[in-house]
């Protein structure tokens, strides 16, 4: 186990980078990491057999963490409670938070089965769809331009772990999924094939659409067919994220019965 490094000033730089990590929606792009803050984050990030580059307790947490969180880094530093509610962006600050190092030069992998994100604004939605993907098989999620920033503090929170089982790629422009090679499955409110009748393909990409105005002309003329949900409640709409796990749901059960 290595020896923490003790850190007692406010204006440190590393604890002012921190800030920045932890409080700036796309900070990460420009520094090339993230900060996940509290057990579950940083569990999460070392049960998928990641490293991070480094770990920061408060004072008082060190003297009782437990080992695979002693041990997660190389380089290790402490910092005064206080210290830790100034970079926390959470209501009740964690004992522990660690610093990642994100993977460079991903591009969307062909022929696996993924989720595109057309320019879906809500982080509390993006960091759900990340959960059901993880949790129903997908190996990637697209994000087209104007989509919140996939590895921004509130969508890590949002996501609770899954972007760690995930490939994730972001900026991209609908031009960019011709190298997809897997159908495209578009969603709707209002037209297409209801899904619980529907024969989905797998692999596939699930397209799902902007809060507001749904999916894009131009992306839903790519997309092979459409699909919608019964509501036989009446109302208007789902809410993208609960659609989302409704038919990425679906598609899991489709490839399980498939598989026999």
């Amino acid at each position: 186990m290595n020896t923490p490094i003790p850190i007692t000033s406010r204006d440190n730089p590393l604890l002012k980078r921190l800030r920045v990590l932890a409080h700036d929606t796309t900070a990460y792009r420009k520094q090339g990491q993230v900060w996940l803050e509290g057990d579950h984050l940083c569990r999460a990030l070392l049960a998928r057999g990641r490293r991070p580059e480094m770990a920061v307790f408060t004072e008082v947490f060190w003297q009782q963490a437990p080992h695979d969180l002693r041990d997660a880094a190389d380089k290790i530093v402490t910092i005064p409670a206080p210290l830790m509610a100034s970079i926390s962006a959470l209501e009740s600050p964690a004992g522990v938070g660690f610093v990642w190092n994100l993977p460079t030069g991903a591009g969307l992998l062909p022929g696996e089965p993924a989720v595109v994100l057309d320019r879906l604004q809500d982080a509390g939605n993006v960091g759900s769809i990340l959960r059901s993907a993880a949790a129903f098989g997908f190996r990637q999620v697209l994000a087209l331009k104007g989509t919140a920033a996939l590895w921004s503090p509130k969508v890590l929170r949002a996501g609770m772990g899954a972007h760690f089982a995930l490939h994730l790629v972001e900026g991209l422009s609908v031009a960019d999924l011709a190298g997809l090679a897997v159908p495209l499955v578009g969603t709707s409110s209002h037209q297409g094939d209801w899904l619980h009748q529907a024969q989905l393909p797998w692999p596939c990409a699930w397209v799902l659409g902007h809060e507001g105005q749904g999916v894009s002309p131009e992306l839903s003329s790519l997309a092979g067919r459409s699909v919608r949900i019964a509501q036989p409640g009446g109302e208007e709409s789902l809410n993208v994220a609960a659609a989302a796990a409704i038919c990425l749901h679906a598609s899991a059960v489709s490839c399980a019965v498939a598989a026999g």
